[in-house]
């Protein structure tokens, strides 16, 4: 485990874990199902990320899309690997929608919708709702 991960909640916010990645649940949502795709490695630059993880994580982005299409029907989704403040190489997943989606009585929008993503809001939701996210979305993980 880096320190990115642990920034990012691991292990509490933990989705699915490979043998070189982490999807984890970001804690700051500002859209939906915004996840936190984190290399287990050391890597602080995406060229030193080992041959094996590149091959894993064609694995990785196609469960993301497919766990987070199915629950939330996303129009377009955003990778944002920017590591300007947590060094280790990770990926902002942020899935995009064109209207509101209704989690748990909360209207989730997109406020950057059609445009890029605004990372400096995030979605008013309660721990509770939190909670909610994080089980559903485990739970649809495998299947």
């Amino acid at each position: 485990m880096n320190a990115t991960m642990r920034k990012f909640g691991y292990p509490a916010s933990l989705l699915h874990e490979y043998a070189s990645w982490v999807v984890l649940l970001r804690p700051a949502q500002p859209t939906l199902g915004s996840l936190v795709l984190a290399c287990r490695e050391e890597a602080a630059a995406l060229g030193a990320v080992s041959s094996a993880a590149y091959a894993e994580l064609a694995v990785a982005t196609a469960d993301i899309e497919r766990v987070l299409r199915r629950q939330f029907d996303f129009q377009k989704i955003n990778y944002l690997a920017l590591m300007m403040v947590d060094p280790h190489v990770h990926f902002h997943v942020i899935p995009r929608y064109s209207g509101a989606r209704d989690f748990e009585g909360c209207a989730c929008g997109d406020p950057g919708w059609p445009k890029t993503p605004d990372l400096s809001v995030s979605l008013p939701l309660t721990p509770a709702q939190m909670s909610a996210l994080h089980a559903r979305l485990r739970s649809r993980w495998s299947g």
